[in-house]
């Protein structure tokens, strides 16, 4: 009885060993990131494919569209106000970056909403999404071969319940920035936001802007079939944007 005893104990140790071992295996195939230390994120992320300096390539479950995703940030996912899709026609997702640094906590937000809307409609749209978050009705625009880039920035802080907004960058660095990105080729948009909560986030109005317009340049709608996506942003971006 005894030796059957220690026959089962061994059998099992040697189980766990093996389930330990290919799981060991199984984690070092992920690059050593915050992204992929969530396993709710990484099923987003193609971890053969660092697209930029500390940027990895999301897809998302639509099928709908590609982004780059940067490697410090994770997914929310404990409601569906934080994660939800609808088949290939909507997707909402968010995700955040935390930074201790002694007694200083900061939080970094960003916010992605895939939906598809009428194109002859779009400046109605893109109105209404700015005046809402920024208090602003004429965001800049840019292009890319593939998309029209609508965006804009600002500082934003709470006095009680009510959210205030301040234009003037000269007197507080931007901490809230806003987008909307639509599809040349169809009916497809994408409304981007990031926010920053806490003292001394911001230290570079020049660097979170690239890394912001790095994001939206990346964004690419699917044409039907799947296709792999060549990066069009210069050397210079590819090499040198860091996270703030």
């Amino acid at each position: 009885m005894k030796k059957h005893t220690k026959t089962i104990i061994l059998v099992i140790v040697g189980a766990a060993i093996l389930i330990g071992g290919i799981w060991g295996v199984n984690e070092s195939r992920y690059p050593n990131v915050p992204a992929f230390d969530d396993h709710f994120t990484r099923k987003f992320l193609n971890k053969d494919k660092k697209v930029a300096s500390r940027f990895y390539e999301f897809k998302s479950k639509t099928g709908q569209y590609t982004i780059w995703f940067p490697e410090d940030y994770q997914m929310l996912h404990d409601a569906s106000e934080y994660y939800s899709v609808n088949g290939k026609s909507y997707e909402n997702w968010s995700a955040s970056y935390r930074k201790v640094d002694g007694k200083n906590k900061s939080i970094y937000y960003i916010k992605v909403e895939f939906s598809k809307n009428d194109k002859n409609s779009e400046p109605i749209y893109v109105k209404g999404l700015f005046e809402e978050q920024l208090k602003d009705s004429n965001p800049k625009e840019i292009e890319t071969s593939r998309t029209r880039i609508y965006y804009n920035y600002a500082y934003a802080y709470f006095e009680g319940t009510e959210r205030h907004v301040v234009q003037n960058s000269k007197v507080h660095l931007p901490n809230t920035y806003t987008a909307y990105v639509a599809d040349k080729n169809s009916n497809k948009v994408i409304e981007f936001s990031y926010d920053s909560i806490g003292e001394g986030t911001e230290t570079s109005q020049e660097k979170r802007k690239l890394w912001f317009l790095t994001i939206l340049k990346s964004i690419n709608f699917s044409e039907g079939k799947s296709r792999e996506w060549k990066p069009l942003l210069s050397n210079y971006i590819r090499n040198k944007i860091t996270l703030l």
